[in-house]
């Protein structure tokens, strides 16, 4: 071998391995990483209802000598609760808020409740449940993610059958009717629950007169229990700006002349939605003999909100002890 062929030779091998080494370099697999763990999902905490937040707001706000925790079937529930400033009470006034609003709402519901006990009377007021709290409708299921694709077209293609779909409709109504209704009732349920057991601490109290006094839906909760539920305890019920509720039946109109305790009906003129519903309130009475109700008109006060609450106060007080 010539000395130039020698001197060449390191090199050519050279260049012979280098590939072959980078080519077993690519072919090894490359580190794994360290395997990361799932993450866990994270578990939300329910919100509380919006009467859940008004309870947590009041029992920081309301002195804990005038909270009450009361007993409706299985559950427990925020009242607020006044004794008369009087040795010789006149009796008791259970006031029930209207929908959204709190036991101590600034109109007409929390005034009410703190003047009542300087002329004699006790207040109890409730928290009710949230209307309709579970009154969410599931939509219907999702097609399952395995159904044939082909099949799944060939359903899309076909026309529907004109009579098949309309009873499938009248089928959905009627089981959403059926649901809405088992709801209704069961949220009214929940309502008188609170009201009986309200009448039961007035009466563990020793109220020996009963007022039930309601405010906007409130006014339509009190009416009703009274009609379903007549209780001896309760001898006259207040309304205080009446309001149906929409979704419930009976009204109001149908169910203030089965009563058979004083009622008296306070509207106020210049609120436009009720006063078609106070009108119906009233010709209903008419139309029964010897019916014991009085509407009673009060007047607006514009700009002064205070002398509007003190003029309701007088209004109910002087009715209340003039029966």
């Amino acid at each position: 071998m010539s000395y130039t062929v020698r001197a060449m030779f390191p090199a050519i091998c050279l260049t012979l391995i280098l590939p072959c080494s980078s080519l077993v370099r690519a072919a090894d697999p490359a580190p794994a990483k360290d395997a990361q763990p799932a993450e866990a999902p994270v578990e939300r905490a329910t919100l509380p209802s919006r009467s859940q937040e008004d309870a947590i707001a009041l029992e920081r706000q309301v002195p804990k000598a005038e909270q009450e925790q009361l007993q409706a079937g299985d559950q427990t529930f925020l009242a607020l609760w006044k004794p008369a400033n009087t040795d010789d009470p006149k009796g008791a006034v259970i006031i029930v808020p209207g929908a959204d609003e709190s036991a101590d709402w600034p109109n007409a519901v929390g005034p009410l409740r703190r003047k009542f006990p300087d002329v004699g009377w006790a207040s109890l007021s409730l928290s009710l449940p949230d209307a309709y709290n579970d009154g969410i409708f599931a939509r219907a299921a999702d097609a399952p993610a395995t159904e044939d694709k082909a099949a799944t077209d060939k359903e899309k293609t076909k026309a529907p059958d004109p009579t098949t779909a309309a009873e499938a409709e009248a089928s959905a109504a009627a089981e959403q009717a059926t649901a809405q209704a088992e709801l209704a009732k069961a949220n009214a349920e929940k309502i008188f629950a609170r009201i009986d057991s309200a009448v039961a601490f007035a009466q563990q109290n020793k109220a020996r007169s009963i007022v039930l006094l309601g405010h906007g839906t409130g006014a339509y909760w009190a009416a009703r229990y009274l009609s379903e539920r007549p209780a001896p305890a309760v001898q006259k019920l207040v309304m205080v700006t009446a309001v149906e509720t929409v979704r419930d039946t009976p009204s109001l109109a149908d169910v203030l002349p089965s009563l058979k305790v004083a009622t008296a009906d306070f509207v106020n003129k210049d609120r436009p939605v009720p006063r078609q519903q106070a009108q119906d309130r009233l010709d209903a009475s008419k139309r029964v003999k010897n019916a014991r109700f009085t509407q009673i008109t009060l007047n607006a006060i514009p700009g002064n909100t205070a002398m509007e609450q003190d003029q309701l106060f007088r209004r109910v007080r002087g009715w209340l002890e003039a029966e």
